[in-house]
């Protein structure tokens, strides 16, 4: 108990102390117009209040990361929090605020463009395509488990409720972001913070010590902490999905000051949410081994993990509600999947989305692509979705450190996490057996061979003029 109140501690001083660090090295201004006001457009460039965006914002990047990833993660013990804790202040904080910044004074631009702006026009091209794959696949994940999960509630086939969500994903993509997202998301938020509190709530009745305070790996299968651990929590700790997901609320942002609660308050709230799932993961079950029983057993996983902690701590009819609310979780974010994919195809073949017609063919058209992704077998298309999120974030950090350099502002906020996480997804990729299956010793050698490369290009690196920024 006492290892989680001091990782709650450290999370809000982290918003208090780094965020007022960070906007200060990006230099926020109230005195610029913001997208939403120079740019209204009543579909996707509509201000709104700083409290329905944060809710949205919370909404959107968590999806299943901060429950799913943060359950899965648990299995190596209570080490993982030092990532969840450590992850979300210096790594997915400075991340999630720059990105969203970043669109901010972009025009609300999306990350293939400012990648673009900032790194190449070459890169530009390819993150078209990388980003959308990854918000297509992301879209048809998040469509396919709620939809197990609903079918398991109320009895019906999985089908009927993957053709019902796509239905709803379909309309929030297409109309205007203030008529669905807008009005409800923020409840959703708040359902979802209240079924969490009260599950921790429950938790601390049991007036007992949840777990041993240790660093140990504590894995039932020894998987090592280095690099999987930082792989399997993304959303709760660090992820390249989020950048996807702010400049849909970029374009709704009234000012700039509220930029930190909105990107880097949303981050630390996910992290929270992530922190009281591993700690209910690891605390429910008398130890690792009776965790890791149902976690990889392949006909139940983190779906049972959920139900049965649920149903432990506040009985049959509270755990349908806690469900839900991982539904809603899981929904709420493959629409705005759907909805930024939309954003990245119109940017780039410059499609005016206040034309409804323009706006009904993209939608359709990422749509039909999710559709066909859910033929694919899930647990293949979250292992892709994995890597290829992560080393998303990595490029992110990279192009943001580009920024803050070329201003002349203190970039080793963004390129430290941005070193690491090179260090990270290139380990990965290299022992992994589905790609090049590397000796582990092998693999980080190379891994930090090529951070070091990719460094010292950032240091020697000319930018030409053209690249002119904000």
């Amino acid at each position: 108990m006492s290892l989680f109140i001091s990782s709650v501690i450290l999370l809000i001083l982290g918003y208090v102390i780094y965020g007022s660090i960070v906007e200060r090295a990006f230099g926020a201004d109230n005195n610029r117009k913001t997208p939403a006001i120079k740019y209204a457009d009543g579909v996707d460039f509509v201000k709104m209040p700083v409290w329905r965006i944060f809710l949205i914002q919370f909404l959107n990047i968590a999806g299943l990361g901060p429950v799913f990833g943060a359950v899965l993660g648990a299995a190596y013990g209570p080490v993982c929090f030092l990532w969840i804790v450590f992850g979300s202040i210096f790594a997915g904080g400075v991340h999630d605020y720059l990105t969203g910044m970043f669109s901010v004074r972009f025009k609300g631009k999306t990350m293939d463009y400012l990648i673009g702006k900032i790194l190449s026009r070459h890169a530009k091209y390819f993150f078209v395509f990388f980003l959308v794959l990854i918000l297509v696949l992301v879209g048809a994940v998040f469509a396919i488990n709620p939809a197990k999960m609903l079918a398991l509630i109320f009895k019906i086939p999985v089908i009927y409720f993957v053709v019902l969500i796509f239905g709803y994903y379909f309309l929030t993509t297409l109309l205007p972001v203030d008529k669905i997202i807008g009005r409800f998301y923020p409840f959703f938020a708040l359902l979802l913070l209240i079924v969490t509190v009260s599950l921790l709530v429950s938790l601390f009745r049991l007036n007992t010590e949840w777990f041993p305070i240790t660093l140990e790996n504590l894995h039932p299968q020894k998987v090592p902490i280095f690099p999987l651990m930082f792989i399997t929590i993304a959303c709760g700790a660090l992820s390249g999905f989020h950048a996807t997901q702010s400049p849909i609320m970029s374009r709704c942002l009234p000012n700039e000051k509220s930029g930190r609660l909105i990107f880097y308050g949303s981050m630390i709230l996910e992290g929270l949410v992530a922190l009281i799932w591993a700690s209910l993961a690891i605390a429910f079950y008398p130890d690792q081994n009776a965790l890791g029983s149902v976690l990889f057993d392949p006909a139940k996983g983190q779906g049972e993990v959920i139900s049965e902690v649920s149903k432990g701590l506040i009985g049959q009819v509270g755990s349908v509600f806690a469900i839900l609310s991982v539904v809603v979780l899981s929904i709420t974010s493959g629409d705005t999947a759907f909805r930024s994919a939309r954003l990245t195809l119109a940017e780039a073949v410059h499609f005016d989305q206040k034309k409804l017609g323009k706006r009904f063919l993209l939608s359709a058209v990422v749509l039909l692509a999710g559709i066909a992704f859910t033929m694919f077998d899930i647990t293949t298309l979250w292992y892709y979705f994995g890597w290829a999120n992560q080393t998303f974030a990595m490029f992110s950090l990279w192009t943001v450190s580009v920024y803050l350099k070329k201003k002349n502002r203190c970039y080793w906020i963004s390129l430290l996490p941005a070193i690491f996480m090179t260090t990270v997804c290139a380990t990965y990729i290299l022992q992994d057996k589905n790609s090049f299956s590397l000796d582990m010793k092998v693999a980080k050698i190379i891994a930090l061979i090529i951070t070091a490369f990719v460094s010292v290009l950032f240091f020697l690196k000319k930018y030409p003029k053209r690249n002119k920024i904000q």
